[in-house]
């Protein structure tokens, strides 16, 4: 099986495609979820809970329910400092946000909303927990981001940041979770809320300017003299998401030759093209969503995209085009281990197990410990808030790294910092980073990459999840014999809710989505794509089987 391809792929989003803002606003209040339905229950994924109000998967309840378990989980944990809390451009994030501060505001939380009303990055939160927290020993911050991440625009999502600054961990998660299920459960006679209007004007609810607290530091994480010096000229496509207007204060204040193509917020984003299976998807890591940019790719020396809480980023190259994730992490890991002098000598490699094995082979040619965990950045929070991790990256172009002077910048996914530095590289290295790609695969081999997508029941998706080693029976692959299976990450033992199989030239993993109803197959050759194609034929076979059980 593989992935099919809609006819919509890679063409402006047509009008039947656009969601129906109105009716989507109004579902959100009107629907209210039945907790007996598993899917119009809580569910907290790799990045807090998502769904859409047309199918009673996040609405008014949902956000109300969650808000009170998360000032329940504060005041049992003895989090007693401000709460900062961003949101995204997504349609249903304004509602999602008053109701969040309703409830903050009748909590008694001490609150920090965006100076007005401005939309909020995740990194720009994260960011803004940590620099609070620094050097403290008690009445620490954390935060909400009010966002679906990259999903479609009838969706919503929102996540909560606790005081390390990443994406919360499982205990927590479930905690959360379980006690937002059971104020649903009664009804939310239990929630504790005040008029929107009442709630803006508490003593409990303040502004915080996070545009530019996060602006003004990024001087830590990025050497800006290089690109000017350089003159390197950069485009940037802000897909219309949370930091549509960062892009401009970054230019004026570090000086920059930067074209920011449209600062358009339309919560239909009507401007994108569509992704692989039809739908509009601000993804900045697939070419079919980020035609435009593409198509103006000989214009810039550098550009780039970020999805709509700017966690993630898009890289688009003269030489190469887009660049796909892995490809760009590498370069970014290979590029900062060697110009980022002041970082220690220990620091390790983060990445997660579904990312390109090249990266193990850049980490063992620089002498730096690999730290492989599974899908989800909250594994990285320990590593980057500590500086035992350099670096933390994922596939699906999210990454964080260490300031300039080894100190932690954020423990959550930032999409801004990796697209400034695509211009640093270039600006230092007088070549684009899909130039230094060549670079290192003549060296270190060349990597080829897939992954197939498929539609699966909540059934199916845990039939794979609890896939074993013991459960395989097969001992080569794609005509290797097979070194490793893997159902928990090497780096931290942690489960990977899935499966990994590991031969000399090529691996893959297969598990399903933790926010959406699908399942991946990830799979990566170094003897081209012939056998990349054998490898995926097997892995399938192996997928098939375990949605067969019962």
């Amino acid at each position: 099986m593989s992935t099919a391809i809609s006819l919509l792929a890679g063409k402006p989003a047509p009008q039947s495609l656009l969601v129906d803002v109105p009716k989507l606003l109004t579902a959100y209040v009107d629907l209210r979820p039945d907790p007996a339905v598993p899917a119009q229950r809580v569910a907290f994924g790799t990045s807090g809970h998502r769904g859409s109000s047309f199918e009673c998967s996040f609405n008014e309840w949902h956000v109300l329910a969650i808000s009170q378990a998360i000032c329940e989980y504060r005041k049992n944990k003895g989090i007693d400092g401000p709460l900062y809390i961003g949101i995204d451009t997504h349609a249903l994030s304004q509602p999602a946000f008053e109701n969040t501060l309703e409830v903050l505001a009748g909590n008694g939380v001490e609150t920090m909303i965006a100076k007005g009303g401005e939309f909020t990055p995740t990194p720009a939160v994260s960011h803004a927990i940590l620099v609070y927290n620094c050097s403290r020993t008690s009445g620490f911050a954390d935060g909400i981001v009010i966002t679906p991440s990259h999903n479609p625009p009838d969706n919503g999502g929102l996540k909560y940041n606790p005081p390390n600054g990443g994406p919360a961990d499982n205990e927590v998660t479930g905690w959360i979770q379980d006690r937002a299920n059971a104020l649903l459960t009664g009804g939310l006679k239990e929630v504790r809320r005040m008029p929107y209007a009442q709630a803006r004007r508490a003593v409990s609810t303040h502004q915080h300017d996070f545009l530019s607290a996060y602006v003004g530091d990024l001087g830590q994480m990025v050497d800006f003299d290089a690109i000017r010096s350089a003159g390197v000229h950069m485009g940037v496509d802000s897909l219309g998401g949370a930091g549509v207007h960062y892009w401009m204060p970054i230019a004026e204040r570090y000086q920059l030759d930067l074209t920011v193509l449209s600062e358009d917020v339309d919560p239909t984003f009507a401007f994108m093209t569509v992704d692989w299976d039809g739908k509009i998807r601000m993804d900045p890591s697939s070419s079919l969503a980020m035609q435009r940019l593409i198509g103006l790719k000989d214009r810039y020396d550098i550009a780039f995209a970020c999805d709509t809480d700017y966690d993630r980023h898009g890289i688009v190259t003269r030489s190469a085009g887009l660049l796909p994730p892995n490809h760009y992490l590498s370069v970014l890991i290979d590029y900062l281990f060697q110009h980022r002098p002041q970082w220690g000598r220990t620091a390790a490699v983060g990445k997660t197990l579904v990312s390109t094995a090249l990266i193990d082979r850049i980490a063992k040619r620089l002498g730096r410990k690999l730290y492989e965990v599974p899908v989800g950045f909250k594994w990285f929070v320990d590593g980057l808030f500590d500086g035992a991790l350099g670096f933390g990256g994922e596939e699906s172009a999210g990454a964080s790294f260490l300031r300039r002077d080894g100190a932690v910048w954020t423990t959550d996914k930032d999409g801004i910092v990796p697209s400034l530095l695509a211009a640093e590289i270039t600006a230092r290295s007088g070549r684009d980073p899909g130039e230094l790609y060549r670079d290192l695969v003549r060296e270190l081999g060349e990597p080829v990459a897939d992954r197939i997508e498929a539609p699966a029941t909540v059934q199916q998706k845990q039939s794979l999840a609890r896939l074993s080693p013991q459960q395989l029976h097969i001992t080569q692959l794609a005509g290797e014999q097979i070194e490793s299976v893997l159902d928990r990450a090497p780096g931290n033992d942690a489960p990977i809710g899935g499966i990994k199989v590991i031969a000399a030239s090529g691996w893959f993993a297969a598990r399903p989505s933790d926010t959406e109803d699908i399942y991946k197959i990830y799979a990566e050759s170094f003897r081209g794509e012939d056998h990349l194609r054998d490898i995926l034929r097997e892995a399938q076979d192996v997928v098939d089987a375990a949605l067969a059980q019962r």
